[in-house]
């Protein structure tokens, strides 16, 4: 966009007149490549929408309709997640507004960048009970958003709109969180004030930059490295796009890593050094490798929230601890830590890849890889699949090429303990002199995601979309429950709409299995699990897709996976699983106090 003098008002672009500020909106998201826009259109919200369709047809961002406000959210913290740019959703005022808040809460408490876009009605019939209004006269949406986003503001007045744009847009992208921006309508509509410029390339790339890197302290932390005998990394979300730079590092070294439940994703299970999951659901050999006092704890990008900490464990939280992290709110939790480095992860990385090219050091010679870890599934307890069973037929029949994402309950927990990535490749030290290109693959890429810390049920159905949408022409594996499916289950017919091949594989109980199984643990009352017996590929049948049940492991064993992943559309696979099988939650109980 950058074409040396920055086009301002008056100026036109596709024969249309650039003025209003729902105009000036959209130049800033095709300003910096956003692709889509998730949202459910409304009357309040609708220049914005008209705006949007006149930059589809310029081959600008286009609008993906979902059939739930909270759809949307999900559809763009997965496309955001998927794809790096920023994820933006859009809403009506009043109940499209509030729809919106528990995927925004969920990306911004995950570290998603999102910004969520919200109308009201005209600012001057604030006060006077106007339809769906939801400014700080009617239901207060602004105030209800302060709470779960780092910038949130209500632009009333076109004079406003240009810094209050580029400031949602920025803290969304630098802070990686969520932002609010409301709007009246009668301000959508409203010709910017002259002279108001839109937004360059030169002004995309201001927004995108990461913050800022102090060299002396990754030389602290190098000088801590070069000391440890014994020193393990602990790999978080936050250390996504640094993944693979972390690693070239930590297989010159020769050290063991783990890696927190929503960071499993970004590494191989089959790497000769990786130890296993750390935290909700994970696995003892993790647990194991921090409790044997390393002399040294790298932990890159992790929250420390109860799930990735394993309950604020103190083989973790401890005075051998290096944290690693942009985000001073997660590095906030890790006081005790000897050494706090806050700055972007793959710089971070990068520094330490130099610093150790220049102190000669020869590469750590690895044994080559172990077999996959095993784990025997338990005894069958009732009718149906065992998940674990569910789990280990997906991960050795699904393509290498799947994207699969795990919903909040027990689909989370189930895929963190016991799914595998179909490819047993290493990603080991390249030759002696021929440094590994870290850039060789999307840096983003992540075969299992799952939602940690504020995980809303029915989260996994409407990201798939955001995620498969991102990476056309690819599968994505939807891990989804009944109880989940039962919120959030009409997102699927956008899948459908769009053509994207979606797997939503159901670990159908007739229950809310995590509520069921944690009563159980706890000693308490069993009450408000029960769910009817639902027949979902009939559901999915009637929805324009495909749909099929799977009863038994033996029809498991059958199903023809290599046809499904054929097509190029989406399908239902309706597995009733044994529901007796207890998932690996015990943790969460722990930290709940009730195991």
């Amino acid at each position: 966009m950058d074409r040396g003098t920055p086009e301002r008002l008056g100026e036109t672009r596709g024969g249309h007149p650039i003025g209003s500020v729902a105009d000036l909106i959209v130049a800033y998201l095709e300003a910096i490549g956003v692709e889509y826009v998730f949202g459910v259109p409304g009357g309040a919200i609708e220049p914005i929408f008209d705006a949007l369709a006149r930059s589809e047809r310029r081959g600008g961002p286009r609008v993906v309709t979902a059939r739930h406000e909270s759809g949307a959210a999900f559809m763009a913290d997965g496309y955001a997640r998927e794809s790096g740019r920023l994820g933006v959703c859009i809403a009506t005022s009043g109940p499209g507004a509030t729809n919106l808040i528990t995927g925004v809460a969920c990306a911004h408490e995950n570290g998603v960048p999102l910004l969520a876009i919200s109308g009201q009605p005209q600012l001057p019939s604030f006060g006077r009970r106007a339809l769906q209004e939801s400014g700080c006269t009617g239901i207060n949406t602004l105030g209800m958003f302060r709470h779960c986003t780092r910038y949130d503001t209500l632009v009333s007045h076109p004079g406003q709109a240009a810094a209050k744009i580029h400031g949602s847009i920025a803290h969304a992208i630098q802070s990686r969180g969520a932002t609010h921006l409301s709007l009246p309508v009668d301000i959508q509509r409203s010709v910017l004030p002259a002279g108001t410029a839109m937004p360059t390339a030169a002004i995309a790339r201001q927004l995108m930059t990461p913050g800022l890197l102090d060299p002396e302290t990754v030389q602290a932390l190098f000088v801590q490295l070069e000391a440890a005998r014994r020193p393990v990394f602990l790999l978080g979300c936050g250390a996504g796009r640094a993944a693979d730079a972390f690693l070239h590092y930590i297989e010159r070294r020769g050290a063991p890593f783990v890696t927190t439940p929503d960071a499993k994703g970004f590494v191989n299970p089959a790497h000769p050094l990786y130890r296993g999951v750390f935290g909700f659901a994970g696995h003892a050999e993790a647990r194991d490798v921090l409790a044997n006092h390393p002399d040294l704890i790298i932990a890159v990008g992790v929250s420390m929230g109860e799930w990735t900490s394993a309950g604020w464990s103190d083989s973790l939280l401890n005075d051998r601890l290096v944290h690693i992290d942009f985000s001073r709110e997660h590095v906030v939790r890790s006081s005790m830590a000897r050494l706090h480095v806050i700055g972007d992860p793959l710089a971070v990385a990068r520094q330490l890849l130099e610093l150790d090219r220049r102190s000669r050091h020869p590469d750590a010679r690895l044994e080559d890889a172990p077999a996959p870890r095993v784990t025997e599934p338990a005894p069958a307890l009732g009718p149906g699949v065992r998940p674990q069973v569910l789990m280990a037929e997906l991960s050795a029949r699904c393509p290498p090429s799947v994207q699969f994402i795990a919903d909040a309950g027990n689909s989370t927990a189930w895929a963190i303990h016991h799914l595998e990535l179909n490819d047993r490749r290493n990603r080991l030290v390249a030759p002696a002199g021929q440094p590994r290109d870290v850039r060789a693959r999307n840096p983003l890429a992540s075969w299992l995601r799952v939602v940690m810390d504020f995980a809303p049920m029915g989260w996994a159905i409407g990201a798939a979309v955001g995620i498969a949408i991102a990476r056309r022409g690819l599968p994505v594996v939807c891990l989804t429950g009944d109880g989940s499916l039962l919120m959030n289950g009409q997102e699927m017919t956008v899948a459908a709409q769009e053509g994207l091949p979606v797997v939503f594989v159901i670990l159908n109980d007739s229950a809310y299995g995590m509520v069921k199984h944690g009563q159980r643990i706890a000693g308490a009352e069993p009450i408000g699990f029960r769910l009817p017996e639902c027949d979902f590929a009939a559901m999915a049948r009637a929805f324009g897709i495909e749909g099929v049940r799977v009863r038994s492991e033996a029809e498991l064993a059958a199903l023809d996976l290599a046809a499904v992943f054929a097509r190029r559309t989406p399908t239902v696979i309706d597995v009733r699983i044994d529901g007796e099988q207890e998932p690996p939650i015990r943790m969460r109980l722990q930290a709940l106090g009730t195991a």
